[in-house]
């Protein structure tokens, strides 16, 4: 039997779509996505799409992207899993060759096991044409923010144990992967759901007949399940990052994914700062507005000025650490003033990079019902104010680096007849580096090497090996 893949959106999907793969592969299927395969099309059992909806313009692509497997593999089944699976189950249903919709992907094992396929990974050894790999510790996602579809799509939090974390850590090691990213959902709400219910739980769950923790609830809840417990017994990202951190695993570091201000505890900090070989000092916090008011419109947790607050406490115990973030500008009712103000911020903190985005309205959200939405010509505008300021804050940054050594993990090399190879790799806070090897001089993707960083042109580094 013959199997594809495909996959749109997160480094979530894209841990889940290589984990589908790793299943097949472990039952003895073939996949026809390896050159070495060379299966036709027409020869191809069943197509795996792995959808995102993270917007409207999610939602076609992944319309698109089912009908262009229609018509390129004729004969094999479509299964169509992710967020547009479960947002719209009913749409995806009726798409042509559409034989299965798998809306929850906790029925990802069941799913399996339909198919005849008898043993489930615990987690994934490889994945496909990188150099750095993802792990996935954390599904779904309760804050609710108001522009966000997620949390319906995603509802429940589901925290993967420690123990399979750390497997598969030295499994990726072992087979060569030396920058691991943890990723999620919701990756600060790891562990919330490990903690028991509490008592009022356990009597709201007897009088209404169901089980504790079935259905979805609040994050108030589950913070209420945590704030129950003694501090010295619970287990979150720290705590995993520190038993990441303590295997010791030769040249392999980690970094983490996107996160919440709020989520970063002081012994968060502590711990990466007592592994600055191990832990990649690059912190991504989304932000999505410097203005208060607009955070609030948003239903994001923290006012702006917590959140410079927190990236200071970082730069304490980090200097020098990377912070990233996320913005949108154009979200509806967003005056000149507030986005103003959302400028002043990004200088304020001093970010490495911004991801900037214009609001888009997605269906099923709060955000998108709103009154006061902005013309796309001010929110084409605002971003490029946004992104020429984000880029000078980037430069700054990057500056203070040059000159200095760092760690650069090689992830493509080019090499031409009679001349030394010319390598492109990561730091550890997240910049690109142009590697020129000298003559006699070797470097190969997946190598970590030491590199002096020796000049700048915009915001990729040029290096050379020490």
């Amino acid at each position: 039997m013959r199997f594809k893949t495909a996959t749109l959106g997160c480094k979530v999907n894209q841990y889940e779509t290589e984990w589908l793969r790793s299943a097949f592969l472990l039952n003895g299927w073939e996949d026809a996505d390896d050159p070495d395969a060379n299966v036709p099309d027409d020869d191809v059992d069943l197509v795996l799409v792995n959808t995102c909806s993270v917007t409207a313009e999610s939602d076609a692509k992944s319309r698109k992207l089912i009908a262009r497997f229609a018509k390129t593999c004729p004969h094999a089944e479509i299964v169509v899993v992710g967020c547009y699976a479960a947002s719209d189950p009913e749409r995806v249903a009726s798409l042509p060759n559409v034989s299965e919709v798998v809306p929850d992907k906790r029925r990802l094992p069941e799913f399996l096991r339909g198919r005849g396929l008898e043993r489930i990974p615990r987690g994934v050894g490889r994945l496909a044409e990188r150099q750095r790999a993802y792990v996935k510790i954390q599904d779904g996602c309760r804050v609710g923010c108001a522009y966000c579809v997620i949390p319906s799509t995603r509802p429940y939090l589901e925290s993967r144990p420690a123990d399979d974390v750390l497997e598969e850590a030295r499994t990726l090691s072992a087979n060569g992967y030396r920058e691991i990213v943890l990723t999620g959902i919701h990756l600060g709400h790891y562990g919330l759901d490990l903690y028991p219910p509490t008592p009022q739980e356990i009597d709201e769950a007897r009088e209404g007949g169901y089980e504790p923790g079935t259905r979805p609830m609040s994050l108030g809840r589950y913070l209420a399940r945590q704030a129950a417990v003694p501090e010295d017994r619970r287990f979150g990202l720290a705590e995993l990052l520190e038993q990441l951190a303590a295997l010791d695993l030769p040249q392999t570091r980690y970094r983490l994914g996107s996160l919440e201000a709020v989520e970063v505890s002081e012994k968060m900090l502590r711990v990466v700062a007592n592994a600055p070989s191990t832990i990649c000092p690059h912190f991504h916090l989304s932000m999505q507005s410097g203005d208060d008011d607009v955070l609030r419109a948003m239903r994001r947790r923290w006012p702006s000025g917590a959140y410079v607050d927190k990236c200071r406490e970082i730069y304490e115990l980090i200097p020098d650490a990377a912070i990233t973030t996320d913005v949108i500008v154009g979200f509806p009712g967003e005056t000149e003033r507030q986005f103003e103000r959302t400028l002043e911020v990004v200088r304020e903190v001093g970010f490495s990079r911004v991801h900037v985005f214009r609001f888009s309205a997605r269906p099923g959200t709060v955000a998108a019902q709103m009154d006061n939405q902005i013309p796309p010509e001010v929110k084409k505008e605002r971003a490029a104010r946004l992104g020429e300021v984000a880029r000078e804050e980037r430069r700054k940054f990057a500056k203070k680096f040059v000159g200095r050594q760092t760690r650069v993990v090689i992830e493509d090399v080019k090499r031409e007849a009679l001349a030394p190879p010319v390598a492109r790799g990561t730091t550890d806070r997240y910049f690109e580096v142009v590697v020129k090897a000298k003559e006699g001089e070797n470097i190969d993707c997946g190598d970590v090497a030491t590199v002096r960083l020796v000049g700048l042109d915009g915001d990729v580094f040029s290096g050379e090996l020490v």
